[in-house]
């Protein structure tokens, strides 16, 4: 398996970190309805509704990165290449969680768009 082929494997289980992290006062007080998830979320508010936030940009932001990553492959693109910028797609996201966490609304947006710029970065390596 290549670096980033492990890129994407972090970034598929990255958001179940984050919503792990949401779920974190229900689980203390023992009040998890596991019938009604989403409604629970529903109710969150502060670093933990941020975190649910976190998880459901993080899961908006796979489908772009895995075509990207197994594109790049197809393509021939150096392994070199698309392993640095996978891994620092995922070294952006990770910081993106934890911006999102802490209320850090700028950098969260920047290391979103470094993010973005990786995945658009996999593809114009593929196009040459």
């Amino acid at each position: 398996m290549t670096i980033a082929f492990g890129c994407v494997l972090i970034a598929i289980i990255l958001p179940y970190i984050w919503a792990g992290f949401a779920k974190t006062p229900f689980m203390k007080s023992k009040n998890y309805d596991n019938n009604h998830p989403r409604l629970l979320l529903e109710k969150l508010d502060g670093q933990y509704q941020r975190a649910n936030w976190a998880q459901q940009n993080a899961f908006e932001s796979l489908p772009g990165f895995i075509a990207a990553v197994i594109i790049a492959h197809i393509a021939g693109v150096a392994q070199n290449t698309i392993d640095i910028l996978a891994v620092i797609f995922i070294l952006a996201r990770i910081a993106h969680g934890i911006c999102y966490i802490k209320d850090a609304a700028t950098a969260r947006s920047t290391v979103w768009s470094i993010g973005l710029l990786c995945v658009i970065g996999l593809f114009i390596a593929a196009m040459r």
